[in-house]
């Protein structure tokens, strides 16, 4: 299954979301490839702190910026359970390649207007590639939601206005996720009982029911 992480507007927390549920999979005893489609490369930075603190490595990490993932990520499927795509912000033929490579599609957006009216972009791309690919399926993630504020509360009934589903399961905004990028861990190493570590449990497990 490939599943990509995607959205035109940065600072999402695409990479985050991405290390996560690729490492979460892989303590699931699931083998995974992470793709890294951002030109930043911070997937790839991400898994070389990790080795730097001499960790062993949960997945492989593959850097392939290319408009030619559509055709190399599906090689790479057969041989994992799981590829994961952290694609890339306000790049359109990227993200077109990696629509074309996915089976499903993360849209991660934080609970601002801002997020909710950027996403269209993302939308209108997604509905194009179901155009050739009807069995294409595409759901949005609320991520980084300030659990006290009144945009936090009111995400969800901002996005039934979308064509797309949102995935019950939220991640909120959480010291931890930023302590696991600088450290190159995830946050159920840093903190196994957080509800940091619950919450992309939780993702996970709706990403699995999510798929065939």
């Amino acid at each position: 299954m490939i599943i990509a992480l995607l959205n035109q507007k940065g600072g999402v927390g695409k990479t985050t979301l991405a290390t996560h549920i690729a490492g979460e999979l892989a303590l699931r005893g699931k083998t995974v490839v992470l793709l890294d489609a951002d030109p930043q490369g911070s997937a790839l930075d991400w898994t070389q702190r990790r080795a730097q603190q001499g960790l062993g490595r949960l997945f492989g990490a593959v850097g392939l910026a290319r408009e030619t993932l559509h055709q190399e990520a599906p090689q790479l499927a057969r041989r994992v359970d799981h590829v994961i795509i952290d694609g890339p912000p306000r790049i359109a033929a990227l993200a077109r390649s990696a629509l074309m490579a996915a089976d499903r599609v993360l849209i991660p957006v934080q609970p601002s207007p801002f997020d909710f009216w950027a996403s269209a972009e993302m939308v209108s791309l997604i509905q194009e590639a179901q155009v050739f690919r009807p069995t294409l399926r595409a759901a949005f993630a609320i991520n980084r939601r300030v659990g006290t504020t009144v945009i936090g509360r009111e995400a969800r009934d901002a996005l039934a206005e979308q064509p797309l589903p949102a995935l019950r399961a939220e991640v909120r905004q959480r010291i931890v996720f930023a302590d696991s990028a600088a450290a190159g861990r995830l946050a159920c190493e840093l903190a196994p009982h957080s509800a940091a570590a619950r919450e992309i449990g939780n993702l996970v497990d709706e990403l699995l029911r999510w798929t065939p």
